[in-house]
């Protein structure tokens, strides 16, 4: 069965950065999920992964504009440190921890630490960067009606209600 949209797509992948040092990695027993054609991973993955099928692997050099964009240095931000979630007890420079916003938890990578604040980089970790995602298409199925409702796969490796 190849890649369209409203088909369940699960995979592993790797994640390399320009000088194929490998970033991370999903857990190879336990793929990743995601319905295909409906905004649920990077457009220029979603593309080179159309019309493949279970057992095909590719490879995708991505920019900064078709990955995690370029670093912008007006996020930085102040922010007390009450506003972190599930962040260690030891705060250090270069941690990355999510922080509490109005529209859910953010990545940021932490530049200082005060006693009761923290600056941080609000850019993605990724940004600015050309990264390479090698990705092992493990399996394509068609999306059950509620999938196609809700917008995503559901299971193991996708969203869990």
């Amino acid at each position: 069965m190849n890649i369209e949209d409203n088909k369940v797509v699960q995979f592993s992948y790797q994640l390399l950065d320009a000088q194929g040092t490998l970033i991370e990695a999903s857990d190879v027993d336990k793929p990743q999920l995601y319905l295909h054609g409906h905004n649920n991973n990077m457009p220029a993955i979603e593309k080179a992964l159309q019309g493949k099928k279970g057992g095909d692997e590719i490879t995708v050099e991505l920019s900064p504009e078709e990955g995690y964009g370029h670093r912008d240095e007006s996020r930085l931000a102040r922010v007390p440190i009450k506003h972190l979630l599930h962040a260690p007890k030891r705060l250090t420079k270069g941690l990355v921890v999510n922080i509490n916003t109005e529209s859910g938890p953010v990545p940021a990578t932490i530049l200082k630490v005060g006693k009761f604040n923290v600056d941080l980089d609000v850019n993605h970790p990724l940004a600015g960067q050309t990264v390479t995602f090698k990705i092992n298409v493990l399996d394509v199925r068609d999306a059950t009606a509620e999938e196609i409702e809700h917008g995503h796969a559901h299971g193991h490796g996708g969203h869990h209600h």
